[in-house]
């Protein structure tokens, strides 16, 4: 059925949700599941400034996708525990791209978005990684 399923994260409720379904799906097909989530460029100098004022022994952990990585931690965690073989995928730049790129890369079958929840016009004006 499914051999490769690619969901987005970004930590939300609804992306949550997306990947504990992209993980009963991958569970139950048999498939390997692709995470993905996008960052955006932090400014070399902030990074500077928190590197400081960071304890030394945490300075090295300090990086452009640092939320990023805590995000898709705690996501294939949830993969793990469930049984399903797990990649990560910390992409920068827009999160529609990052998702549909690492689809195209691993021959995805299937892509597990979540929604925000915005409906009407707004959804379509304001535009959302799922519509992408």
């Amino acid at each position: 059925m499914f051999k490769s399923i690619v969901v987005g994260t970004d930590g939300s409720d609804t992306a949550t949700q997306a990947v504990r379904q992209a993980v009963d799906l991958a569970r139950s097909a048999g498939a390997k599941l692709e995470l993905v989530s996008a960052y955006e460029p932090v400014a070399a100098q902030r990074l500077q400034e928190e590197r400081r004022d960071a304890p030394e022994d945490l300075q090295w952990a300090i990086n452009p996708r640092e939320d990023v990585d805590v995000t898709l931690e705690a996501a294939a965690a949830v993969a793990r525990e469930a049984g399903v073989t797990v990649n990560v995928y910390p992409r920068q730049g827009d999160p529609a791209d990052a998702i549909l790129d690492v689809a195209e890369e691993r021959e995805a079958d299937l892509v597990v978005v979540g929604n925000k929840g915005m409906t009407g016009a707004k959804r379509f004006l304001l535009g959302s990684v799922p519509n992408k």
